[in-house]
């Protein structure tokens, strides 16, 4: 029963999390942004923060938002053969037995570049950051 109750209240906080309609200056901020976009789903990142998912020519991206309307960030997915290879062959020298699974780029308005990889090893999956020049951000 309480697996059931805590399953309800996860797929309850995910429909009201995503679905929600932003104020008018993240829309407009948006749409300047990304012209061309005409579907996106809306969800809330926290308290201060709107997150629009999208896809442009097959990729997947989603791109936070201030609640004024000021743009933070855009993540695109990436395929792995485009991580530059400084962020590679850090990762291939810091986790010898893991394998890259997917990859992504982020694009901030107040710093570098960062890039995203998904790592797995065996059942184990792991998330790491790194910036351009292979040092790692997280």
């Amino acid at each position: 029963m309480k697996i059931l109750i805590l399953a309800m209240t996860i797929m309850l906080s995910s429909a009201w999390a995503f679905g929600s309609t932003p104020p008018e200056a993240v829309k407009k901020a948006f749409e300047k942004k990304f012209p061309d976009v005409t579907k996106v789903k809306w969800g809330k990142e926290n308290s201060k923060t709107w997150e629009a998912e999208f896809t442009v020519n097959s990729t997947k991206l989603s791109a936070n938002f201030s609640s004024d309307g000021t743009w933070e960030e855009t993540e695109s997915e990436i395929p792995v053969t485009q991580l530059p290879s400084a962020v590679t062959a850090s990762i291939e020298k810091q986790y010898p037995k893991w394998k890259i699974s997917g990859a992504a780029k982020i694009e901030y308005s107040n710093r570098d570049i960062h890039y995203e990889a998904d790592l797995i090893s065996g059942r184990k999956k792991k998330e790491v950051v790194y910036k351009e020049d292979g040092s790692a951000v997280k």
